[in-house]
């Protein structure tokens, strides 16, 4: 599959790769594998589908515009009659352009997904009407969730929940908690231990052969992490991340379900 490696989302945006296929109407498949894993189908000008693991069409598109993390590349001779972005593409962009200066003003409040938020010591004002998606975010603010742990239990994009926390800290209805509960958290993160990636090794040989190592290595790239510090509560995005370079569907699935077998075991 002639996939050409266009750019790490670590180091330039994913806006920044997209825009020159587009003005030179491309057509293909931009792809982008790490933590996180989707693909945006463009034909000509336009973007026509695009899927995450869990949203299609432009929730698609706006949510891997907000990744920073992962390698993409791109495969020219990739294509799809499946149809799921609906949207003028110049539309599309508008609204991630509009967003990210959105994103500025945020970050000055929000610099990142590890900040803690809680209900003031003082308690919220009384004259304030609390819409139902603030008390949702209320009801996690215990001054120990962090933004992307507030965003992961409710299902919303990264982008949504620091909006709302936003609006919400300046209705006084939140406040900054010591962000030294999330450095603590980081440091009691757990790692595996030295006898998962023989493991994984084995197993993936039986699917890929020789090159299985080096298939390894660099997701061990993309995802900025190392045999001997891989924190455990990256293992199932890593094997689902791995699985997916296995081109045989039921060789694929065999690897998926040995190795989501093996991280359940040690973890119990």
């Amino acid at each position: 599959m002639p996939n050409d490696f266009i750019g790490d989302l670590s180091r330039t945006r994913l806006l920044d790769l997209i825009s020159p296929l587009l003005s030179r109407k491309k057509s293909g498949m931009v792809q982008i594998k790490g933590s996180d894993a989707g693909e945006i189908y463009i034909e000509g000008s336009n973007i026509i589908h695009a899927r995450t693991r869990d949203l299609t069409g432009e929730e698609a598109v706006l949510a891997m515009m907000e990744w920073s993390a992962g390698r993409a590349t791109f495969d020219w001779e990739a294509a799809t009659d499946e149809q799921t972005v609906f949207m003028p593409t110049e539309q599309l962009l508008m609204i991630w352009t509009n967003r990210e200066a959105e994103w500025g003003r945020i970050r000055e409040l929000i610099a990142s997904p590890n900040v803690v938020f809680r209900i003031p010591v003082n308690g919220c004002p009384d004259n304030r009407n609390v819409q139902a998606n603030q008390w949702k975010v209320l009801a996690l603010c215990n001054g120990m969730r962090s933004v992307s742990d507030i965003a992961e239990t409710l299902g919303w994009q990264l982008f949504e929940t620091s909006q709302t926390l936003y609006g919400m800290v300046q209705d006084g209805l939140l406040e900054k908690a010591a962000e030294k509960r999330v450095e603590q958290a980081e440091k009691i993160r757990r790692t595996v231990n030295g006898n998962f990636f023989p493991v994984i090794e084995n197993e993936l040989r039986k699917a890929m052969g020789p090159i299985a190592p080096i298939v390894i290595d660099d997701k061990l790239d993309e995802f900025g992490e190392s045999r001997d510090a891989f924190p455990e509560d990256r293992l199932s995005p890593f094997v689902q991340a791995i699985g997916e370079e296995i081109s045989d569907a039921s060789k694929r699935a065999l690897f998926t379900r040995l190795m989501t077998d093996h991280i359940a075991r040690k973890q119990k």
